[in-house]
Order: C-alpha cells, then sequence, then structure tokens
C-alpha cells in the first residue's frame, strides 16, 4: 500500500463516483478503478458496493476511509512542518554564551528581537567560556556563541564582531581609591591584587588586563583566579582583591563594589558572534542577519 493508493481511496469514498473522483484527481476513470482494485487485493476486502450510481462503503471501507483521512492530514502536517523548519519559521537554536556576554544590553535586545521576529523556533541556552564553546560549535553540539575574542585562525568557524566595551575597574567599596576617584589609572593599582579570569578559559581578556598593566609600568600581583566573570564581583566584595571587567559587568549591582573607567591606554573588550562556515540552517542564517542589521544600526 503506498500513499497515493490511500489517496485515490479517499477521493472515491468522499464523492461516492469513481468518475468524480478521477476529474478531481486529474487522472482517468479506468486507471483509477485498476489501483483500488489493486489496493482491495492487496487488503483482501472490498472497499466499495458498486451501485446503479456511484458507489458507497462497505464496513471496512468506512473504517479505511477513518484511518486514511488521519494518515493523509499528517502527511500534509509533516510538509508543513519540514518546509516551516526549511525556511526557518520552527526547529531549534542552541546559543552559546561566553562569561558574561548576556549582560551586554545588546545581546538581549538581538535574541529578543529574533524571539519577536521567530516565535516557534526553541531557543537554548548554554552559559560555558570561550575555548568550550569553540568546541561546542565543532562538535555540532551549539550552532551559535557569544565569545570573547580573540580565538586562534579556525577556517571552519566564522567569527563576527557584534561590540566592543569600554573596561571598568571595580573596587571594594570602602577601597580609598573608590572614596576618592571618579576615575582611576591603571598606574594607581600597581601594588593591589588582582582578580582576574584563568588565562586557560579567556586569555582574550587576561591578556588585555595584563598587557595594559605593562604598559602602565608593573606587573599586576595576581591573586584567586575566577572562574567565572561574574563571580569576579562578589570577590571584590570579599576583599580579595581589585579586577578590570567589560563595563557591561557592572549591571552585577553588587552594593560593596565601585566600578570606575579608566584613565589612559586600556584596550576595550569585544564580544563576537561565532558559527559554522558550512552551516546552512535558515534559522542560523536569520540569526545572523539579524546580528548584522543591529551592527549596522550601531555603526551609524
Amino acid at each position: 500500500m503506498e500513499l497515493r493508493h490511500l489517496r485515490y481511496f479517499v477521493a472515491v469514498a468522499t464523492e461516492r463516483h469513481f468518475t468524480r473522483a478521477a476529474a478531481r484527481l486529474g487522472i482517468g476513470q479506468p486507471p483509477l478503478s485498476m489501483q483500488i482494485r489493486q489496493l482491495e487485493r492487496e487488503l483482501g476486502v472490498r472497499l466499495f458496493r458498486r451501485l446503479s450510481r456511484g458507489v458507497e462503503l462497505t464496513e471496512a471501507g468506512q473504517l479505511l476511509l477513518e484511518r486514511a483521512e488521519s494518515i493523509m492530514a499528517q502527511v500534509e502536517q509533516a510538509k508543513t512542518d519540514v518546509l516551516r523548519l526549511a525556511r526557518g519559521e520552527s526547529g531549534r537554536l542552541r546559543l552559546g554564551f561566553a562569561g558574561a556576554t548576556y549582560f551586554q544590553p545588546r545581546v538581549p535586545a538581538l535574541i529578543q528581537s529574533y524571539r519577536e521576529q521567530h516565535p516557534d523556533v526553541q531557543l537554548l541556552p548554554e552559559q560555558s567560556n570561550t575555548p568550550a564553546l569553540i568546541e561546542g560549535l565543532h562538535a555540532n553540539t551549539i550552532d551559535l556563541a557569544f565569545i570573547r575574542p580573540p580565538i586562534e585562525a579556525d577556517d571552519a568557524l566564522v567569527v563576527e564582531t557584534l561590540v566592543e566595551e569600554d573596561m571598568l575597574v571595580v573596587l571594594p567599596h570602602r577601597h580609598p581609591l573608590a572614596v576618592k576617584a571618579e576615575a582611576i589609572s591603571l598606574e594607581a593599582l600597581a601594588g593591589e591584587t588582582f582578580i582576574l579570569f584563568p588565562r586557560e578559559i579567556g586569555h582574550g581578556l587576561y591578556d588585555a588586563v595584563v598587557g595594559a598593566c605593562h604598559r602602565a609600568g608593573f606587573s599586576p600581583k595576581l591573586g584567586l583566579a575566577a572562574p567565572q566573570i561574574s563571580s569576579i564581583i562578589p570577590m571584590v566584595e570579599a576583599g580579595f582583591g581589585v579586577s578590570v571587567v567589560p563595563r557591561s559587568v557592572n549591571r552585577i549591582n553588587g552594593p560593596d563594589v565601585t566600578y570606575l573607567p579608566i584613565v589612559g591606554d586600556m584596550p576595550r573588550a569585544p564580544i563576537a558572534l561565532a558559527y559554522r562556515r558550512d552551516d546552512r540552517s535558515a534559522a542560523v542564517q536569520h540569526f545572523v542577519t539579524l546580528a548584522r542589521l543591529g551592527m549596522r544600526e550601531i555603526s551609524r
């Protein structure tokens, strides 16, 4: 039994007439009659009683009609679902977030805009660090990742910078420099203990901070390593040291820390969107297009 048999059967069953059913299907009446006879032989039952002016369903035919209509409806729904998935109107997107990238306002704004335009695409978030997210892209366990560049050259990936953030010094609220200053130079922190993100899971930010300290004339004294950027803030609150973080981290409103802008030479902290170069998923392409549109609006 093939789908065409069911389609032909449903047409005859609803029209109650072979000639009208053949016209509806766009085929000749003799081929249609032959297909119905083949179906009856395969099932071993009569599906229709032939009348002087058409046909009527047997009990077996009535049962098959109920099942066939359900099957045909499922087939049509499957076609619709597959087409919607191919157009990026449904399905899922697995999104990775490195460090505190989700604190940067343009990241949730991009995601909200995508959700408004594609409400039936399920978004599955995962928080990790940049190296792990790069591995996830290669392993096809995530589709798109908000990362902290730089990363090693990788022909398999596309990496597009979305935004660059200023860096801020974060100090305990009662630190003398927090009380006196509205801005701060790195030189003023030469005697402080620094809490940084581990280099092996975030060398971009680590190298930027340490390099800026060297250019300011000192090597930073390194204290505890924070497992995540967001965990730096409670460590500073607890008095373990000071730190330098991307501006968006100041959305973590710790009551016992102060954020100060940096005076002098300090690189900015980029956030980039990374995805597989060979990924032709419509959902991924729609997300990337929306991200690029947002970047063009920012640059105006």
